[in-house]
């Protein structure tokens, strides 16, 4: 029987509860908090809200950093019964507004002075907040307003309400059922405004049962949890399968120490969406480059024991004695020095999801010995239905359905998924829960196939599929991972729909070019300068030539652009969760994907670029297209 997060703590406490819960760095130092003194913290913020009117079904909703606070916050208000809400931290102040204003939330915990900021700027568009509460105190001395709340004030307030009733907190978490909605889950939004799902206790705790059936995880596992709370994802590792597995979770200083503290710790199970792996592989990549000549004469004696020790793996052929052998030593020599630098030395399972990994990426990592695993899910089913066995990873496919999924194609090619994990709906929105979920089958809009073995592969969203006006169809993903496995590429947008062939809009890779150009000795101030420099435009030329020769005729790109400015989720253009928002940035785009389709060298563009203070800049600029040579491009 499924039990409720608060229940499932209050279990772990008494199975052990001297155990490391949540550790954070702060100052360098690692700050631990044992399971029972997590549930104390719990146990006194939940009281504080009740003090200050938190009732059943009312919404918390939380936003900033990943920090123990994020946590004790949640299970606070559900120990009450309460619903809990994550934003994403880098939310604007209209975002903001929209979600809490959505979701119906009366009580927001904010991280810090720029979240109270953003909230006080919004504070006449969401009239049913009665309180605000921070736990980063720094800045927040001469802020006098009576809403305003500190963490630790809601602490002593609960102290106070436990000493005058004690059995008040057990009783309230006796309560709670196995559905009951637990989080409001907000969607990216890559196709509108984010919707609410409505995530029960059953869904996620019966997600995370069936997961470690499969991959299982014990107390005396440690996971890094550094993406954003908001996120289902990050729900589903640090909640959901930190209580029921009782890992320890560790927050990082700063999301600029990620790496570092990964390193530090060493955990044993990973999950980022790619572009973290992307990031570590091409960091790697530019590493090596840097290196000494024995350095790079070692690992290019390395790379193909490891790149043929992978490839065995993928196709579950032997390895001979001899191979195993030379990979020890490439192991001794390289890899594991590649591993521990990366900080996934005692990695057990590294999952990756939320878009697809490139190929080339998850040969890289095989091949250094780290177990990359794709997942597929959504928010809706939990974060996760489908995942990679160890030992059976199919490159092209995101692997067979957990224990308790079930998964079907519809006549159209659209995933259907039915579990218990499928969500109860979206909050205040029927006509999306009716079109979304019929039948108990989740409708994904996702295009996919599956094979004889039952492994799921996807194509794309369905409305994203690029059909040429020809008739060949290509997954726009499938062509931009390809682009953005070169270090010098950020970011890609392939556009080819209904059209006569495939043009790709490029961001380059900031930190990766710019030191290119620096050891080439070319000057440069700001990303639209850098990106416009022909040295650069012939460098990325180069990179897409070689790529096309890996896709298929009719996909390859023929003309592409660099883009003056990178795409930003502040400018609406990615969703918080780093997706590519194509609809909206098509029509942005529009005049420039237009140009693409004719004959000219040079495209005029006039454009905004939004800084993080709200400030926009009108930029005027004339942007090259780059035509790929017949023999190298599309036909």
């Amino acid at each position: 029987m499924s039990l409720t997060f608060p229940q499932l703590l209050i279990e772990r406490v008494y199975k052990d509860g001297s155990q490391v819960a949540l550790r954070e760095k702060e100052f360098g130092v690692w700050n631990e908090l044992t399971y029972a003194a997590f549930l104390g913290q719990v146990k006194n913020f939940s009281l504080g809200l009740a003090t200050l009117g938190f009732e059943r079904g009312d919404k918390l909703a939380i936003i900033g950093d990943n920090r123990p606070e994020w946590v004790i916050s949640e299970l606070a208000a559900q120990s009450l019964g309460g619903i809990s809400v994550g934003i994403y931290q880098e939310s604007l102040s209209t975002e903001l507004g929209y979600i809490i204003d959505d979701c119906d939330a009366t009580v927001v915990v904010a991280e810090d002075q720029e979240q109270v900021d953003k909230l006080l700027e919004i504070k006449e568009t969401i009239p049913k907040v009665k309180t605000i509460i921070y736990y980063d105190p720094r800045g927040m001395r001469d802020y006098q307003e009576e809403f305003l709340l500190k963490f630790e004030d809601v602490l002593a307030l609960g102290n106070t309400f436990n000493s005058q009733q004690p059995a008040f907190f057990q009783h309230e978490v006796d309560k709670g059922t196995t559905d009951d909605v637990a989080i409001l889950s907000y969607t990216s939004g890559t196709t509108g405004n984010p919707k609410g799902t409505m995530l029960t206790y059953r869904n996620l705790v019966e997600m995370a049962k069936n997961l470690t059936s499969i991959d299982p995880l014990t107390d005396k596992d440690e996971y890094v949890s550094f993406l954003p709370l908001a996120w289902i994802g990050e729900q589903m590792m640090t909640i959901a399968m930190g209580l029921y597995n009782g890992m320890t979770i560790n927050f990082p200083e700063e999301p600029t120490t990620v790496l570092e503290d990964l390193r530090e710790i060493g955990p044993q199970v990973m999950f980022s969406p790619p572009r973290i792996y992307e990031d570590m592989v091409s960091r790697f990549q530019v590493k090596i480059q840097d290196s000494g000549w024995l350095k790079r004469k070692v690992y290019n004696w390395c790379k193909p024991i490891g790149e043929k020790v992978a490839k065995a793996h993928f196709e579950n052929k032997p390895i001979s004695s001899g191979t195993k052998l030379l990979y020890k030593i490439a192991d001794y020599l390289m890899f594991s020095a590649i591993r521990d630098h990366i900080g996934l030395l005692k990695i057990k399972r590294a999952y990756t999801g939320g878009a697809p990994l490139g190929p080339d990426v998850f040969e890289f990592f095989h091949s250094i010995g780290v177990n990359v695993k794709s997942i597929y899910g959504q928010t809706e089913v939990s974060g996760i239905s489908i995942v990679h066995r160890d030992g059976d990873i199919k490159l092209d496919s995101v692997g067979i359905p957990i224990p308790g999924t079930e998964v079907k194609i519809s006549e159209e090619g659209e995933i259907l998924i039915k579990s218990s994990s499928v969500c109860k709906g979206y909050y205040k929105n029927e006509k999306s829960t009716k079109d979304t979920i019929q039948d108990g089958w989740l409708h994904t809009g996702d295009a996919g196939r599956l094979d004889e073995e039952g492994h799921l592969y996807i194509i794309d969203r369905i409305k994203d599929v690029i059909r040429l006006d020809t008739g060949e169809m290509f997954s726009p993903q499938f062509i931009e991972n390809k682009l953005k496995f070169s270090s010098y590429i950020q970011e890609a947008v392939a556009i080819g729909k209904d059209r006569p062939y495939v043009v790709a809009m490029i961001n380059i890779d900031m930190k990766n070019v710019g030191r290119w150009a620096e050891k080439n000795q070319i000057s440069y101030t700001t990303y639209t300068d850098l990106s416009s420099k022909p040295e650069v435009l012939d460098l990325i030329e180069k990179q897409v030539q070689e790529i096309n020769q890996s896709l298929p005729e009719k996909a390859r790109v023929k003309k592409f652009v660099l883009l003056y400015k990178e795409l930003d989720a502040d400018d609406e253009e990615l969703t918080r969760t780093k997706k590519v928002r194509r609809q909206f940035v098509a029509k942005k785009y529009e005049l420039l994907i237009d140009g693409l389709y004719t004959e000219d060298k040079k495209i005029k563009v006039n454009g905004t670029i939004k800084y993080r203070d709200g400030i926009e800049q009108t930029i005027q600029t004339t942007l090259q297209v780059i035509f790929m040579d017949e023999g190298e491009g599309a036909a």
